[in-house]
C-alpha cells in the first residue's frame, strides 16, 4: 500500500493574518472568472439542486454579480423554459419580444400573459409588421374573452417607437416624455426588431453589478448529465440561450462522464463547459484536456451529501481543492469549490486556497427564491432541502422517468444523501450581503485587495481540534 497522505478540510486550517494595506473592506473588489470566458463580480453559484436553484434563484444570482445553474432534474422543455425565463428578465433590448396576430382573442392573451409571465404584446401581422401593442391596462376589465385584441391594441398611428439602432439615453428619454412602458424598436419596412421596456432601464441602472451577456441579459448555466438525453438537452439548452453547462455527475472521473464531456465539446465547439465533479489533480488534467472551461471540485463535502460514509470515498474539501487548483493554475483554468462551507469564513479559505468561485447549495437553501413552498412546523417556517442522490430525490426521479413502475423496487435504491428540513431565510441578497462582507473582510485580513491577490498572498496555518474549538464562541451561552 503506498503512503497513505493526510487529507485537510476547512475546519483544519486558518489563514494568516498580514500587514495589510486594505483601509476598508469595501475598497476589496470580489471580481472573479467562472471560466476563461465569463466573468462574474462576486464568486458565488447557486447549486444546480432541485431545491436550490431554478430560474428564480437564478435571477437573483445573476443581478448579485454571480449566476445561478439550472438544475436537470425536469424536462427538457421545462429546463428551457427556465432559462428563457432568466435571459428575458432583462436586457436592455429584448430582441424576441411576444408577439401576437391581430385575430388573437382575449383570452389566448391572458393565458400567454400568465405562461410567459409578460404584461404586453406587440400585434404584427403575418409579414412581422407592427400593427400595434396590447398591454395588460387595454383589457383589464373586458368581460368578453371571445373578443379580438385588434379592437383594444393601441393601433401603430398612435405608437410611439424607436428606431433599431437607439441609444440607452434616448430610450428613456422617449418613455419619460410619453409616459409609456413599451418602447418597440422597428426597422424602415415597419417589421418589429425588438422591445425596450421601463423595467428593463430601470433594472440596468438598479443592477450595475449584474452578470449580463453582450446583449444585457443575464447570464445563467443549466445543468445536463452524462447518459440519456444528454446531447438532445445541451442543443435546446444552447438554443435557449443558455451561457454555460455543467455536467452534473457525482464521479466527474467515471469513463461514462469523460465520454459525455468529448462528445459535447465536440457537437457543441463554442459553448461554456463546466466538468466535475472531481477531487483529484489527475482528473482535473483529464478533463483540461478534453476542453473544459473550469472544473468543479468536491467529492462528498457537502452537508446533505453521505457519499464518504455510504461508499467511502472522496477528498477533504480544503485538500482536493488546493491540490486541484495547482494544476489548473498552469492551464489558466478556473477552479470552482463546491460543497463544504459551513461557516462564512470557509469560503475565503476556499479562494484562497485556489479556487476562483464557490459552489453553494445550503446557504442559499430555504430562501424566498428556492424551489418548494413554505412549511410549518411548531409554528416556525421551513423549506425543504435534500441532497440530489437522498431517497427521495432518486425515488421521484424514477417515477417520473417510469424507470420504476412498482414502489416496491425502490428499495434497490442506495442513496448516498439525505433530506432535511432548514429554517425559512427570506431573501436571499440578504444572505448574499452577509456571504459577502465576510468574504471582503477576510481578503482585507490577508492584504488582498482582489481574489487574485488573495490566491499569492493566502498563508495556511493548520490547527489542531482544540485551536477550531478556540476558534467559535465558547464558555457563554449565546442569545443569537
Amino acid at each position: 500500500m503506498n503512503k497513505i497522505d493526510l487529507g485537510l478540510t476547512y475546519d483544519d486550517v486558518l489563514l494568516v493574518p498580514k500587514r495589510s494595506k486594505v483601509a476598508h473592506r469595501k475598497d476589496v473588489s470580489t471580481r472573479t472568472k467562472l471560466t476563461d470566458k465569463i466573468s462574474m463580480n462576486i464568486p458565488f453559484i447557486s447549486a444546480n439542486m432541485d431545491t436550490v436553484t431554478e430560474s428564480n434563484m437564478a435571477i437573483a444570482l445573476a443581478h448579485a454579480g454571480g449566476i445561478g445553474i439550472i438544475h436537470r432534474f425536469m424536462s427538457i422543455e421545462r429546463q428551457v423554459d427556465e432559462v428563457k425565463k432568466v435571459k428575458r428578465h432583462e436586457g436592455f433590448i429584448l430582441y424576441k419580444p411576444f408577439t401576437l396576430g391581430p385575430t388573437a382573442t382575449i383570452s389566448l392573451a391572458r393565458e400567454m400573459a400568465v405562461k410567459n409571465q409578460v404584461s404586453s404584446f406587440v400585434i404584427v401581422d403575418e409579414k412581422d409588421r407592427v400593427l400595434g401593442i396590447l398591454t395588460r391596462r387595454d383589457i383589464l376589465f373586458e368581460n368578453n374573452a371571445d373578443l379580438q385584441v385588434s379592437r383594444f391594441m393601441t393601433p401603430f398611428e398612435k405608437l410611439i417607437y424607436g428606431p433599431t439602432n437607439i441609444t440607452l439615453e434616448k430610450a428613456k428619454n422617449l418613455i419619460q416624455k410619453y409616459k409609456i412602458e413599451k418602447l418597440p424598436l422597428i426597422d424602415k419596412n415597419r417589421c418589429l426588431k425588438g422591445l425596450i421596456t421601463s423595467r428593463s432601464i430601470e433594472h440596468f441602472y438598479l443592477y450595475t453589478d449584474s452578470t449580463k451577456d453582450k446583449f444585457g441579459r443575464l447570464r445563467v448555466g443549466a445543468a445536463i448529465g452524462a447518459v440519456g438525453d444528454y446531447l438532445e438537452r445541451a442543443k435546446e439548452l444552447i438554443d435557449s440561450g443558455v451561457d454555460v453547462l455543467v455536467l452534473d455527475v457525482a464521479h466527474g472521473h467515471n469513463e461514462i462522464a469523460i465520454k459525455a464531456v468529448g462528445n459535447v465539446r465536440k457537437k457543441f465547439k463554442d459553448i461554456e463547459i463546466i466538468g466535475g465533479n472531481v477531487a483529484t489533480p489527475g482528473a482535473v488534467l483529464d478533463l483540461i484536456k478534453l476542453g473544459v472551461n473550469a472544473v468543479k471540485v468536491g467529492i462528498g463535502p457537502g452537508g446533505l451529501c453521505t457519499t464518504r460514509l455510504v461508499a467511502g470515498v472522496g477528498v477533504p474539501q480544503f485538500s482536493a481543492v488546493r491540490e486541484c487548483s495547482l494544476i489548473a493554475k498552469r492551464y489558466k483554468v478556473p477552479i470552482i469549490a463546491d460543497g463544504g462551507t459551513n461557516y462564512p469564513g470557509d469560503i475565503t479559505k476556499a479562494l484562497a486556497a485556489g479556487a476562483s468561485s464557490c459552489m453553494l447549495a445550503g446557504w442559499f437553501a430555504g430562501t424566498d427564491e428556492s424551489p418548494g413552498g413554505i412549511i410549518y412546523r411548531r409554528g416556525m417556517k421551513y423549506k425543504i432541502h435534500r441532497g440530489a442522490a437522498s431517497f427521495l430525490a432518486v425515488a421521484d426521479r424514477k417515477m417520473a422517468s417510469n424507470e420504476v413502475t412498482n414502489v416496491d423496487k425502490l428499495n434497490s435504491v442506495v442513496p448516498e444523501g439525505v433530506e432535511s428540513i432548514i429554517p425559512y431565510k427570506g431573501n436571499v441578497k440578504d444572505v448574499i450581503y452577509q456571504l459577502l462582507g465576510a468574504l471582503r473582510s477576510g481578503m482585507s485580513y490577508c492584504n488582498a485587495m482582489t481574489i487574485s491577490e488573495l490566491h499569492r498572498n493566502a498563508e495556511f496555518l493548520r490547527i489542531t481540534e482544540a485551536g477550531f474549538r478556540e476558534s467559535k464562541s465558547h464558555n457563554i451561552q449565546e442569545i443569537t
